[in-house]
């Protein structure tokens, strides 16, 4: 199946997207940091053969997706993004929804401020942010997440980008050891070189623990994301996970995806990029699951 790319105006933005499938159901894909929309290039063309219309837009501030007017990076306006796209992407009730990383936590907030666009939702690498609130702050869960205090210091703007962004293919190596990520990189540094786009990709985490601009609007978005969805949901996690550790992934991610078809796999052998480190398990678990 060919991967197809394309452009659209949504949200008053013009998203850059690849995309599998002409006809049925839309499948969105979105994806977290640092990373582009290539990291669903594995598991589009399965969604399309499944008989789905899949998309995966590069987010907001990645290059080629344009840079926002208002600079507004809170997770609630990506989910704000998402729905516009399941909109402007002609998306109806039978759509689904899949988030990694910043991803997830977009669409936790997307499904549950608009639960009647979606069906069905997966999301992957970051659990619903209410069960996370405690154990976030172990020693242990603080030393992998030092890089996002770090990107609230000015200084963050100029180590980044320092031996020609050598920072993120440090992350991706700490993030998912063992797997060879040179590849993967190269495409990220092209989305965030322009200094334009790597203040967005940094915006993200300034709103959201930081002083970055945030929009009552956005904040009321945001906040559907910490209530129980409605449809059913599966959370996948991988067992090597060196950004979030696996023991996050407890009882309360599984009483947060309150439908009883709901379900949370840890995916073994595989690190932060899942879908990427093994596509074959992840695309199997995600397909057979949204088409249900």
């Amino acid at each position: 199946m060919t991967i197809s790319e394309g452009r659209i105006e949504a949200a008053g933005l013009e998203f850059a997207y690849l995309a599998a499938g002409e006809d049925g159901p839309l499948a969105l894909c979105l994806h977290g940091f640092p990373d582009t929309a290539r990291s669903w290039r594995h598991l589009l063309p399965e969604l399309a053969d499944a008989g789905f219309r899949a998309v995966a837009p590069f987010l907001r501030g990645y290059a080629p997706t344009g840079i926002p007017e208002d600079g507004l990076y809170q997770s609630g306006a990506i989910a704000s993004d998402a729905n516009a796209l399941h909109e402007a992407l002609g998306g109806d009730g039978d759509a689904v929804l899949i988030g990694h990383d910043w991803g997830a936590l977009a669409s936790y907030s997307a499904a549950g401020h608009a639960p009647e666009r979606w069906r069905r939702v997966v999301t992957a690498s970051v659990p619903p942010p209410a069960t996370v609130a405690n154990a976030f702050f172990s020693y242990d869960q603080l030393r992998r997440s030092w890089y996002m205090f770090f990107f609230q210091s000015p200084l963050s703007d100029m180590a980044v980008p320092m031996d020609d962004l050598a920072f993120i293919d440090r992350l991706w190596a700490d993030w998912s050891p063992g797997f060879d990520a040179s590849d993967e990189t190269a495409a990220v540094k092209d989305a965030l070189r322009d200094p334009a786009n790597l203040t967005a990709a940094l915006g993200y985490y300034r709103a959201t623990i930081g002083a970055g601009a945030r929009s009552p609007e956005y904040d009321a978005v945001e906040a559907a994301g910490a209530a129980h969805l409605p449809m059913p949901a599966m959370y996948l996690h991988g067992a090597t996970d060196g950004c979030m550790g696996v023991e996050l992934i407890d009882d309360s991610v599984r009483a947060a995806l309150a439908h009883p078809d709901s379900r949370v796999e840890i995916v073994p052998g595989v690190g932060h990029f899942l879908q990427l480190e093994d596509p074959a398990t992840v695309n199997r678990l995600v397909v057979d699951f949204v088409s249900a």
